[in-house]
């Protein structure tokens, strides 16, 4: 796969279990020559886990994009009529962030950067990693599939017995998903097996 010459957004939310599934699918798509424009909820950019701390994670990124995150809704705007990219990726895409884009609200950086690429008529890519897809989530998850220019990286159920509403992207099928988004086709299958 060859992505020379495309300007993906890439936008990380606040679903810390997930970073480190991501982190080596933006190393590919670096790789396949893409250049990366990262962009940070708020969680991303100030919260400590025990998946990590918030500047090892900023610090990652920048190590593999080369340049510094976008942070705030200000700086995130340009990305629709100044610096448009090629498309956005959202991956991981909490329940949160996902309920606020179905109901097109825009309060962060992230939400920012996808509406600006909406705006411009190219792809975004959804790499959900929610605990509430199956639950209250439901509805939004529905709306952002039956949505024009929403691309879906194939998600399952991660643990059906002890998280029975929870679904997560395989983040490696990531840019799969995007080189097929942006033909403005559908990878397939979007359902798939996650339990082991």
């Amino acid at each position: 796969m060859d992505l020379k010459g495309k300007k993906i957004g890439f936008g990380l939310t606040g679903s810390h279990c997930t970073y480190a599934a991501v982190y080596p699918q933006m190393e590919r798509l670096r790789e396949m020559g893409a250049e990366l424009v990262p962009v940070v909820s708020q969680t991303f950019q100030d919260t400590d886990s025990k998946f990590g701390q918030a500047k090892d994670h900023m610090d990652r990124v920048r190590e593999i994009t080369g340049r510094e995150p976008i942070k705030t809704i200000v700086d995130a705007e340009p990305l629709g009529p100044i610096e448009p990219l090629d498309i956005m990726v959202l991956a991981p895409l909490t329940g949160n962030s996902m309920s606020r884009l179905a109901n097109a609200i825009t309060d962060g950086a992230v939400l920012m950067a996808t509406k600006a690429t909406i705006r411009n008529g190219n792809p975004v890519v959804i790499g959900v990693s929610t605990n509430d897809a199956l639950g209250l989530n439901g509805v939004n998850l529905m709306r952002l599939m039956a949505t024009k220019l929403m691309y879906f990286v194939p998600f399952g159920q991660d643990d059906p017995v002890k998280k029975p509403n929870s679904m997560v992207a395989d983040m490696t099928l990531i840019p799969e998903t995007v080189q097929l988004a942006l033909e403005h086709k559908q990878i397939q299958p979007v359902i798939i097996e996650r339990a082991k």
